[in-house]
């Protein structure tokens, strides 16, 4: 995964009032921790923290830094609940060479047989890799599934020194009957499917027989 760099000031106002001055200016206050190290209070620029967080599990070179260049991982983001802007970021150290264990995305690739349908049940999958080198994304190929078929977490290809934290059984995707997935779309809205109604001449001859 390919660093990002992003000049970092050090935050020496705190509150709510410091926190809206510093979005006004086009920035994101956020913190840095790990390693035993103490928390640093931070301020980056909005609109290339945007960018990069639009790559999942970002690898972010803090540039400006007074020890020096650091290599941060996302831990939170904290968004405006209506606009969506990024309101504050926590980030966590980390080295070259360290393992850590992050939620890389699920895609799917190629079509299945026609008349099933894809019910992906997990959107992404639990791992752990090297920093520098989280992938951003685990692929599953459908192409060819028909109804029945299924794809369980210790099926996933996953790249070169990266291993699954998830349990294997997981159920990762499924293709399903289209009768099946109205059957539990019904479940989930409380209907309970009706029976259908007999034959009228059924009906009355079983009234006769009574």
């Amino acid at each position: 995964m390919p660093e990002v760099k992003i000049a970092a000031e050090t935050r020496e106002e705190f509150g709510k009032g410091a926190a809206r001055r510093a979005r006004r200016e086009g920035k994101v206050p956020a913190v840095l921790y790990g390693h035993g190290t103490d928390t640093r209070h931070l301020s980056l620029p909005g609109h290339e923290l945007m960018l990069a967080l639009k790559t999942p599990n970002v690898l972010i070179r803090l540039e400006g830094l007074k020890r020096g260049a650091e290599l941060a991982l996302p831990k939170a983001v904290q968004r405006d609940a209506v606009k969506g802007f990024i309101e504050h970021v926590d980030l966590i150290l980390v080295r070259r060479g360290e393992k850590v264990t992050v939620d890389v995305p699920v895609t799917v690739t190629g079509e299945i047989v026609s008349g099933g349908l894809l019910d992906q049940q997990l959107v992404q999958v639990t791992v752990e890799a090297e920093a520098t080198q989280i992938p951003q994304a685990i692929e599953v190929d459908v192409s060819g599934m028909d109804v029945g078929a299924a794809v369980h977490a210790k099926d996933l290809t996953l790249p070169r020194g990266v291993t699954l934290q998830a349990d294997p059984d997981t159920l990762i995707l499924h293709v399903i009957a289209p009768a099946a997935a109205e059957a539990g779309e019904a479940a989930a809205e409380g209907e309970v499917p009706q029976a259908p109604e007999a034959p009228a001449a059924e009906a009355e001859a079983t009234a006769e027989g009574e």
